[in-house]
């Protein structure tokens, strides 16, 4: 006989390697289990940073992980971090404690339904097959792409169960694959198509390599929306992020095309800049699960999996002549794929004095290590490390809080990223709004991170709110803060520190840089507000107009993109 608590730790061991903890009465007998289990358990100092670590982990690295909190108000305070998961489609496990098999207490909630709120499911665990249900759940997880609650009820944390073997994990579904008359479709437009552009999404990061060869196959530009930016690193004609994170170069020819293969992306009002980013009469083709057009803009559907219709367009093209960019002149402005980066380079200082958020990211880049993998938290600051920093491949940068509209999980997710790429230099950029609500947990990422660097944008504002509702004659008090000094609460958690007040106090980043970068550094930014990142700009501008077609939302600013 085992516990139900060993039980459960001995199965899901057999499936995961990471798990991001902070124990409770609902799940310390768990917790105690799984440390004598070959798992990697790194404990945080918010239940916000379970989920939100777990879910970071996976967008990295692709593997999936387990959050582990207590009952009531352990699992309440992981709910935004588990609704922006749920937006996300990230699968993960929650292992919550719960109220009692007899019934809830005078305490409990009924997580069951406040988890449903947010679009996730429970799998409640018995003393009879937890084992079994442990599978069940983590199956459900990885079929429908979704985080999945675990409940474990208290008193069943250490009841015996008789439960043995480890079950079998059930074979995934097959990927679906193209329809081949669509596939012969898509590959007559792109033999065809004067000025061929493939924009990829998180989608078709597995297929990254594909799409390259594809590129080359037909004289094809490339681009990418803004969470899979590195997807093309180093190919030569890639025109970086498109949508309103792109740079003017590219958003040029990016609207330039005639035809449009996107594979993996959700064509959302970033990445279509407020459906302004293709020509009017542009083919687009759209290359995904999801059996209809994501965007008023989408000409053709492709229902496939990624990688096997990328696949499939390179085996239809074989027998027909390889093609040369056919942009002409243009497509050499795009030739060393550097147009991404053809940007404002700002001035050394802004003209109120504080620094100037585009130079300050302009020397960053060329500072910091660049073996990199890049967490941004929400905020107006996204428009900047976005936009600036180099990265090196696809899963390098990963963008927290969009999905659900949120800010604050930057730093709780950092230590996902940690464990998830050990061996790089983690870049946490985060604003001072958002900062402070997950301040807990640059201890999480100080303990845990070999080599990690914040970059804290601090305009003692909520600056997004300034630019979008200040400048319509809102009262601006309420989005401001009292200046903070990071640098001096980051020494508390044992961070090397600086505060950066002109781009000569860099040279303190660079001295750590030289001596390694090893351990967490936070360099706090002390950065105008008067430097309006352009994709603000369009959000005002798209505000005011109202929606366009194709962009339901497009009225309203993503919170996770304009806070902070």
């Amino acid at each position: 006989m085992t516990t139900v608590s060993a039980r459960l730790a001995t199965v899901l061991a057999a499936h995961v390697d990471q798990a991001f903890a902070l124990m409770g009465n609902g799940n310390a007998w768990f917790l105690d289990a799984l440390r004598a289990t070959p798992v990697r358990i790194t404990a945080v100092r918010h239940e916000t940073a379970t989920v939100a670590s777990a879910d970071a982990y996976h967008r990295v690295c692709g593997r999936i992980a387990v959050a582990t909190t207590t009952y009531g108000p352990g699992f309440t305070n992981a709910l935004t971090a588990l609704a922006e998961a749920a937006q996300a489609r990230t699968p993960l496990l929650v292992i919550t404690g719960a109220e009692p098999t007899a019934g809830p207490r005078p305490r409990d909630v009924d997580q069951t339904a406040v988890a449903a709120a947010v679009g996730v499911p429970t799998f409640t665990l018995d003393d009879d097959a937890p084992g079994r249900t442990a599978i069940e759940a983590l199956h459900h997880a990885l079929v429908h792409r979704t985080p999945v609650v675990l409940a474990l009820p208290y008193d069943l944390v250490n009841a015996s169960t008789t439960e043995s073997g480890i079950p079998a994990l059930p074979p995934l579904p097959a990927p679906p694959a193209p329809e081949p008359a669509a596939v012969t479709r898509i590959a007559d437009l792109l033999a065809g198509a004067e000025r061929p552009l493939i924009l990829a999404g998180r989608g078709a990061k597995a297929a990254a390599d594909e799409l390259g060869t594809l590129g080359d196959r037909v004289g094809a530009l490339t681009a990418s929306s803004a969470p899979a930016r590195g997807l093309f690193a180093g190919r030569p004609y890639d025109l970086g992020v498109a949508g309103g994170f792109a740079s003017a170069s590219s958003a040029k020819l990016i609207r330039a095309a005639d035809v449009v293969l996107v594979v993996g992306a959700g064509l959302n009002q970033f990445t279509t800049a407020f459906g302004q980013a293709f020509a009017p009469d542009a083919r687009v083709v759209q290359v995904d699960l999801a059996e209809h057009a994501l965007h008023a803009a989408v000409t053709d559907v492709v229902r496939g999996d990624a990688t096997l219709t990328v696949r499939a367009l390179l085996s239809e093209l074989d027998d027909r002549p390889s093609s040369t960019p056919r942009w002409g002149g243009t497509a050499e402005t795009a030739r060393d794929g550097r147009l991404t980066f053809d940007r404002d380079p700002g001035e050394r200082t802004a003209p109120d004095g504080r620094l100037d958020p585009r130079s300050v990211m302009r020397r960053l880049n060329d500072v910091l290590p660049t073996d990199r993998v890049v967490v941004s938290d929400g905020g107006h600051f996204i428009g900047w490390a976005n936009a600036y920093l180099e990265l090196p491949a696809a899963d390098s940068l990963t963008l927290v809080g969009t999905a659900f509209q949120s800010i604050g999980l930057g730093l709780p997710s950092a230590p996902g990223v940690a464990a998830a790429r050990p061996d790089a230099t983690v870049i946490a950029v985060i604003g001072d709004g958002g900062g402070l609500m997950g301040l807990p947990d640059l201890d999480s990422l100080a303990r845990t991170a070999a080599s990690a660097i914040v970059l804290v944008f601090n305009d003692a504002a909520y600056g997004a709110e300034v630019h979008q509702y200040g400048s319509q004659g809102l009262d601006q008090d309420v989005m401001l803060i009292d200046e903070v000094d990071f640098a001096q609460v980051a020494e508390g958690f044992g961070c090397r520190t600086t505060v950066v007040r002109t781009l000569d106090d860099l040279a303190v980043v660079e001295s750590w840089v030289a001596d390694g970068a090893r351990g967490t550094f936070v360099a706090d930014l002390r950065i105008s507000r008067a430097v309006v990142a352009p994709y603000i700009l369009e959000i005002i501008e798209a505000t005011l107009k109202g929606p366009r077609p194709g962009d339901a939302a497009s009225s309203v600013a993503a919170g996770a993109l304009s806070e902070a």
